[in-house]
């Protein structure tokens, strides 16, 4: 897999950001042997950093899996904060629910089963973050129900934006971009989104070269 950075930089973002707990440590095992795809602790600590940042109380997630990620959002939030973290597998689900049962956050995590995208549609609330790390193929669709739950000032995160095993380079991403041929459909998708989160005056998106690429999309207006 291509990677955004060295190595090095890798060790001394793992060096300067806060420890794992017991659990997220758990779940990093998990991972490791099951090969379910998290985010890893280097996108999860970033996570954490945008969280705390904005100062965000309220924190939607779209595709939670069994709560990595939120875990590492929750555990910056304020005691009176939320994360609400929608997944369509049960199992899973349940998962996250004791995992964060054990971390001593389920008090700050709502857990909701079913589609991502119908709930995120449903919901009537507006959040100070909202995360996207479903399908990439819905990653428009995903952030244009996304756009309207976040006030200015609030931000959505979209994570897997740079690389993707051997489908996705950044080195192909860049030159669909400037309009070559895209290699596959995955190429094709992310140039998409990529434009799409460009003609988008309402807000202004940086790309950060952790993990497989994080985008921060911060709503101006």
């Amino acid at each position: 897999m291509a990677e955004l950075h060295s190595d090095a930089v890798g060790q001394l973002i793992e060096w300067a950001g806060t420890e794992s707990d017991e659990v997220l440590n758990d779940m990093e095992l998990r991972a490791e042997e099951e090969e379910f795809p998290t985010v890893g602790a280097e996108v999860g600590r970033t996570f954490a950093l945008c969280t705390r940042l904005l100062g965000a109380q309220s924190v939607l997630e779209l595709g939670s899996g069994y709560g990595y990620s939120a875990y590492w959002i929750a555990q910056t939030l304020p005691d009176d904060g939320t994360i609400v973290l929608t997944e369509r597998d049960s199992e899973l689900l349940g998962d996250a629910r004791t995992y964060f049962e054990r971390g001593n956050l389920s008090e700050r995590a709502v857990f909701k089963h079913g589609d991502a995208l119908e709930i995120a549609e449903n919901c009537t609330d507006s959040f100070d973050l909202v995360v996207l790390d479903h399908d990439t193929a819905d990653y428009i669709p995903g952030f244009d129900i996304a756009r309207g739950l976040v006030d200015p000032g609030g931000a959505i995160l979209i994570d897997n934006v740079a690389i993707y095993e051997e489908i996705l380079t950044p080195e192909e991403l860049l030159a669909t971009l400037n309009g070559e041929t895209p290699p596959n459909e995955r190429t094709r998708t992310v140039a998409e989104f990529f434009n799409h989160l460009k003609n988008d005056t309402a807000f202004e998106t940086y790309i950060l070269p952790v993990g497989e690429g994080l985008a921060i999309s911060y709503r101006t207006q």
